[in-house]
Formats: C-alpha cells, structure tokens, sequence
C-alpha cells in the first residue's frame, strides 16, 4: 500500500515509521534537535513551500530515515493509513 503525504510524493506505508503533528511536536527540543540533525544531514524532503503542519519519518533501503515535510495534517495522513488497511 501507498501514502500520499501531497503534492507529487507517495511513500509506501510499510516504510512509515510515524506521522507527526508540528505544532504539537516541535515543542519538544529533542525534536527540534532531531529535525535540525536531519535537515543537516541532507535527510530532508519538502513537499510543500506552505508551512508545513505534519512530518512523517520513513525507513530507507539503506537502513537511513528520511523525513517528509507535508502541507497535510497528520490527522489527515492518519486516516489515509487507516483507509488502504480497510
């Protein structure tokens, strides 16, 4: 199965590790901390120019994360995770 996470990007959902909400996670400077790390890294897509309102962290082939910057709530990503288990 795939996640749509917006604009032309599509991940498989058995590489989601989570979806996360960035006005309720960045809060947390071990977040912070953590996106800093991976935005320097080169570890970091943009999906959108908006600010973004989730993140969703994917497991790679190599064994490496990739974090995902989306437009989309991760209510909205959450459900789409839900629906294409149904």
């Amino acid at each position: 199965m795939y996640l749509h996470l917006g604009a032309d990007t599509v991940v498989r959902t058995s590489t989601v590790i989570g979806i996360f909400d960035t006005d309720n996670t960045t809060l947390s400077k071990i977040t912070r901390d953590y996106l800093s790390r991976a935005e320097q890294e080169g570890r970091v897509t943009t999906i959108t120019y908006e600010l973004p309102k989730s993140f969703v962290v994917c497991r790679e082939d190599d064994g490496g994360e990739r974090v995902y910057l989306s437009q989309l709530s991760a209510a909205t990503l959450k459900k789409r995770v839900e629906n294409a288990w149904k």
